[in-house]
């Protein structure tokens, strides 16, 4: 199975032909628009879909190809919060529907699948990877119950080269809580390379060789580690479309060996 994580950087619509060349089975989209709003070409393209946000014009979609079916998990009921040990007794509370922006689903009622664009959200203390750390504690369960065959992608907005050191939510705690329910950075894996350390970024500010970085992600369960390959779009086709690179997992292709990231197909 091929799946694809791209943050588009909006309007997909005219951008379809980019993710048409890959062939993929499953897409996972950042900043697209939801078909529901746009044109009839573009509702026709999406095919079997499920989307979400909080602007119409851009949220995470997941498309389905190829006979895949998708369908949506409800687990917007879960809540975190943080009481202060002072005497103050102080709390901080969030539910899962304030959270930017995740979007679970299953694929063939066998894969569950969790498409993210993580945001500001509003939050000084909590955005970009703080979202996805809220989101841990709050589906903890859930994720561990089902980290043998569940995938996590998408625009993180993070890297450790950011991490600070008062804060226990940073991009090096998530990804170690990551680990410990199975689950691996493909990128960092099958290239061997150290986080914070890339040689493959993933972002470009501005569209800008000059201000890049890696910050897009697929965590995968280990046991697929062996019999999978990632791959990068290339730096001077994705700039033309967009300020993000698209990443190519492809599971179950591979031999029994790591396969090395690429700059294009």
């Amino acid at each position: 199975m091929k799946i694809i994580s791209w943050n588009c950087n909006g309007g997909l619509r005219n951008k379809t032909y980019f993710l048409d060349q890959f062939d993929a089975d499953i897409l996972v989209v950042q900043e697209c628009e939801n078909p529901v709003y746009s044109t009839h070409a573009f509702r026709d393209w999406a095919g079997q879909y499920l989307w979400h946000g909080d602007n119409k014009n851009k949220g995470v979609g997941i498309f389905a190809r190829k006979g895949h079916h998708i369908a949506a998990l409800d687990w917007s009921s879960a809540e975190y919060e943080i009481r202060s040990p002072s005497p103050v007794q102080k709390s901080l509370k969030w539910q899962a529907n304030q959270l930017e922006l995740f979007l679970p689903c299953l694929i063939n009622q066998e894969l569950t699948l969790i498409g993210a664009w993580t945001k500001q959200a509003n939050s000084p203390n909590f955005c970009y990877i703080g979202q996805l750390w809220l989101y841990l504690q709050m589906q903890r369960d859930k994720i561990a119950a089902r980290a043998d065959s569940l995938i996590l992608c998408g625009d993180l907005n993070s890297n450790p080269i950011w991490d600070e050191a008062d804060r226990f939510w940073n991009h090096s705690d998530v990804v170690a809580e990551l680990q410990a329910l199975g689950l691996q950075s493909a990128y960092h894996c099958l290239k061997a390379e150290v986080a914070g350390q890339e040689t493959d970024p993933t972002f470009y500010l501005h569209r800008k060789e000059s201000k890049a970085y890696h910050i897009d992600y697929f965590f995968v369960p280990e046991r697929m580690l062996p019999t999978s390959k990632l791959m990068l779009s290339s730096v001077t086709e994705s700039l033309h479309v967009s300020d993000h690179r698209a990443l190519i997992l492809d599971i179950g292709s591979a031999s029994n060996e790591t396969m090395a990231l690429s700059d294009g197909l």
